[in-house]
């Protein structure tokens, strides 16, 4: 059975820092794209940042230059590193892969076929 478990979600005040995990067991996803996503209560899933095989990148305009995305191929990981946090990033952040797409670059939800149950974030001003 194939399992994405974040960890790291919690509360945090504004400007403060937050690390998320994500990992994967019951098969790997060394080749696939990887990524992280928000949702808020009553609206579509949208992407945060998402990472190739390649460790080529994408980041959603909010997110570009305050968060990281990384991967540990080895552990069969995704990090996000949130960064300079504002209210505003309150949301459910869910890890995602996709094991359709090879060395290839995914940024849509509908493509990913993994996913985890999701950890809250909340940023308090």
């Amino acid at each position: 059975q194939v399992q994405l478990v974040e960890s790291g979600g919690g509360l945090v005040q504004a400007g403060g820092s937050l690390r998320l995990s994500c990992a994967a067991s019951g098969r790997t996803f060394t080749r696939n794209p990887m990524a992280w996503f928000r949702q808020g209560h009553g609206k579509e899933r949208a992407l945060v940042a998402t990472m190739n095989y390649g460790g080529n990148t994408y980041y959603s305009d909010s997110a570009e230059g305050r968060f990281t995305i990384s991967r540990d191929y080895v552990k069969n990981a995704v990090y996000l590193q949130m960064d300079s946090l504002k209210p505003e990033d309150t949301d459910v952040y869910y890890c995602a892969a996709d094991s359709r797409t090879d060395y290839g670059m995914t940024d849509v939800a509908p493509e990913f076929d993994y996913w985890g149950q999701g950890t809250q974030i909340t940023v308090s001003s």
